[in-house]
């Protein structure tokens, strides 16, 4: 779930023959920053009957920008398939692997993508990822300073499966299973991990399964605009599934998209993620980066919970040119009782936006976001915040 919980990217996509290019949402549960890994899945074949639909793989080379990771350079390669020939009910699935190497010496590789069963009666997403990763710690909960500041790294695998059923039309219901293994952590002794006991600051493994229930009726995946999606999941990490630590996760991600005057939209998120139990670092709640909380350091605020709340008007310019406004505000806290207004933090900005596949709402997005206290930050990025 934290990977779930972050990017700022400039992509550039080389292949004179891609003919349909697609971008689905699979990174929101992986332990590293967002930013890390790019929300990028190339479907290049249109549709065709065969038992297995695939074409030579596609490689996309990746240059990316991040507050976190600064410069990025690598590559990723997809492939897509169908598993029943003539089922023209299900959209094409879709594997994407990618690797990434930054100034910053962090280094990610990746596998994920999305296999829809025949007639969309199962949907399966898959994420497997190793992670070498210099990172930032301020300490936990909403008042750290910065001047707090400190450095650490840590190396971790890790494997999340969401399997969903399709048991009314928009409503599934899912089982999830994910794994985290943190190699070693590399941090100073003494210092704000020892001076605040922080749970997982020592190598371990997590092992969890749970449930899912989503409602999604939105018209596009890219960028609706209207319908809503709806989604809560909770996973439980224990001894007997092989876990280091017990604690559960909780989370509520609910999205509404509205045409208020002839295309322009007005997008809105409310998002929960809340812990109970013995949670470790790479599994506590977070904000920050380039998907929610634009201009903070993805994990510049952690703990066991957390709110965000973000709007987003979209407006359509001329050609392929559009542009944004957004704005943001949560918090986090050890216990519920502590997610208040007090000490609140906020974020606003705006951004341009290309539009690279018209037809798919498919857009390369150049955000600027300053977040409370005058810190800023710069995001490309393939695809919409949410």
């Amino acid at each position: 779930m934290l990977l779930d919980r972050t990017t700022l990217f400039l992509v550039f996509l080389i292949n004179l023959g891609l003919t349909t290019f697609t971008v689905r949402a699979q990174i929101d549960s992986l332990p590293v920053p967002k930013s890390t890994i790019p929300d990028l899945t190339a479907s290049v074949l249109p549709r065709q009957d065969s038992m297995l639909q695939s074409k030579p793989v596609l490689i996309l080379p990746l240059v990316i920008r991040s507050v976190e990771t600064d410069w990025s350079f690598g590559a990723a390669g997809s492939f897509t398939f169908r598993l029943l020939r003539g089922d023209t009910s299900a959209r094409t699935s879709n594997s994407q692997v990618l690797a990434l190497y930054s100034i910053r010496k962090q280094f990610v590789t990746a596998i994920n993508g999305t296999i829809y069963f025949p007639h969309e009666r199962y949907i399966l997403n898959h994420q497997i990822s190793y992670s070498s990763f210099p990172d930032k710690f301020w300490g936990l909960g909403k008042f750290t300073p910065d001047a707090s500041e400190e450095n650490y790294s840590f190396r971790q695998y890790y494997i999340y499966l969401h399997l969903q059923h399709q048991v009314k039309p928009h409503i599934f219901l899912g089982l999830l299973y994910e794994y985290q293994r943190l190699l070693r952590v590399d941090h100073s002794a003494g210092d704000l991990f020892d001076q605040e006991q922080v749970v997982g600051r020592s190598p371990y493994d997590i092992s969890g399964a749970g449930l899912s229930l989503t409602f999604d009726n939105r018209n596009n995946a890219f960028a609706p605009d209207h319908g809503s999606l709806a989604q809560f999941f909770f996973n439980h990490f224990d001894p007997v599934l092989g876990s280091t630590f017990r604690f559960t996760n909780y989370t509520i991600d609910l999205r509404t998209f509205r045409k208020i005057y002839k295309n322009q939209v007005l997008a809105l998120q409310a998002y929960g993620g809340f812990g109970g139990g013995q949670v470790p670092l790479r599994s506590l709640a977070s904000f920050g980066g380039s998907n929610s909380m634009r201009g903070y350091y993805d994990g510049r605020y952690r703990d066991k919970n957390q709110f965000t709340f973000q709007a987003e008007y979209r407006i359509p310019l001329f050609w392929r040119l559009g542009a944004v406004a957004f704005a943001d505000m949560g918090n986090v806290a050890d216990r519920l009782s502590g997610l208040n207004f007090q000490n609140l933090k906020y974020t606003f900005g705006g951004g341009l936006r290309f539009a690279l596949k018209k037809d798919e709402r498919l857009n390369l997005r150049l955000d600027y976001g300053i977040a409370r206290g005058g810190i800023t930050g710069l995001y490309f990025q393939l695809g919409e915040a949410f």
